[in-house]
């Protein structure tokens, strides 16, 4: 099992996240804010979620205050307002730093020393793609819709 299925996170909910629910699928991981000029991505995503989640993709929102304080909902404020505004039915994380000394375990896997695309985390909606095993594949900007080309490319050639 991967490092990264070792992991379990707090939903958004409150309930327990283990990740090695996520073994065998190719996750989409994207650290996500509600009041950010690149929130509308909240559509795109649900969109390829419902797009591939039967050919084993997951997405994995993760909620983070960290830039310009633009997600200082709280879980639940969070949660009503993703099911409201986007019909959000992907895993969403309880709220989680992504870089500075308390980065979240989470964040020092994807972007910590040693990780295959490391570096700060550079703003809301950046985005980590992880086969199967874990790994990560690729590392999207946050500029980078996630319904680009790219993107679904990446997200075809990884489920095979």
């Amino acid at each position: 099992m991967s490092a990264f299925h070792e992991l379990t996170l707090d939903a958004l909910d409150g309930k327990s996240l283990p990740l090695e629910t996520l073994k065998g699928k190719v996750v989409l991981v994207v650290n996500v804010a509600s009041k950010c000029g690149l929130t509308p991505q909240y559509a795109a995503l649900e969109k390829i979620y419902q797009q591939f989640k039967d050919q084993g993709f997951s997405i994995l929102g993760v909620p983070c205050n960290q830039f310009a304080g633009q997600e200082p909902g709280t879980d639940e404020e969070i949660q009503s307002f993703c099911s409201l505004n986007y019909g959000v039915t992907f895993d969403l994380s309880g709220k989680m730093n992504v870089n500075g000394p308390e980065r979240h375990q989470l964040y020092r896997l994807l972007a910590g020393e040693g990780a295959e695309f490391p570096g700060d985390i550079t703003w809301n909606f950046e985005k980590f793609l992880l086969g199967q095993d874990g790994r990560v594949l690729a590392r999207f900007s946050p500029r980078t819709a996630p319904d680009d080309g790219a993107v679904i490319q990446a997200i075809e050639k990884a489920l095979g």
